[in-house]
């Protein structure tokens, strides 16, 4: 997984008004969970403040980044966990990161990239790909950065279930039914085969 540097600093006023002010000054509310956890045993969060200008590179992408955050000379390392963004402005208005170590295993979605060019795609079929990410549970340091999906001997109106899939030192969180990508007859492959009869 590819590695981001991100610095920011504690918040201590967590009011509404407080993460109001901090919007508009192009700060982003955040939350660090970590291993903490209060007397009920739910998790306690770290509030953080971090400038917008950090987090683009992190939010803004397709690759999944393990996050070093230097909170005021504290080193935590996390990942996103989850964003929160305005309905009206799609401004980010909010996050939640997740502190990881080496040890802990985390369950977290990887990109799917398909590998070589289908049989049913080269018999005039149209790839469709139907999940972008899957879920997986590993240790941050074995997951990669994409999961290879080998779809050369896809024919027309076949597909790939994520239960026939399998990477080593990855558990695969998804359910097994669900369809990664399949081959669909387009009408031109359809009025062909139609006049090949």
């Amino acid at each position: 997984m590819k590695e981001i540097n991100v610095a920011g600093q504690k918040r201590t006023d967590l009011g509404k008004k407080a993460s109001k002010q901090l919007r508009k000054q192009g700060i982003v509310p955040c939350n660090l969970y970590g291993e903490a956890k209060d007397e009920q045993g739910a998790p306690v969060a770290m509030a953080l403040a971090i400038p917008m200008t950090n987090l683009r590179k992190a939010i803004y992408t397709p690759h999944v980044y393990v996050i070093n955050l230097d909170i005021e000379g504290e080193h935590h390392t996390a990942i996103l966990k989850e964003l929160q963004f305005d309905p009206v402005t799609d401004a980010v208005v909010h996050i939640d990161f997740l502190e990881i170590n080496e040890e802990k295993p985390i369950t977290i979605g990887i990109p799917v990239k398909l590998v070589g060019l289908a049989q049913g795609v080269r018999d005039g079929g149209r790839m469709n790909l139907s999940i972008r990410k899957i879920n997986v549970t590993a240790p941050y340091k074995s997951i990669p950065e994409n999961l290879d999906v080998d779809v050369t001997s896809l024919k027309i109106g076949k597909s790939i279930k994520v239960g026939e899939l399998s990477y080593e030192g990855l558990e695969i969180a998804t359910s097994k039914e669900v369809i990664v990508c399949s081959i669909k007859m387009t009408r031109q492959a359809a009025a062909a085969a139609a006049a090949a009869k």
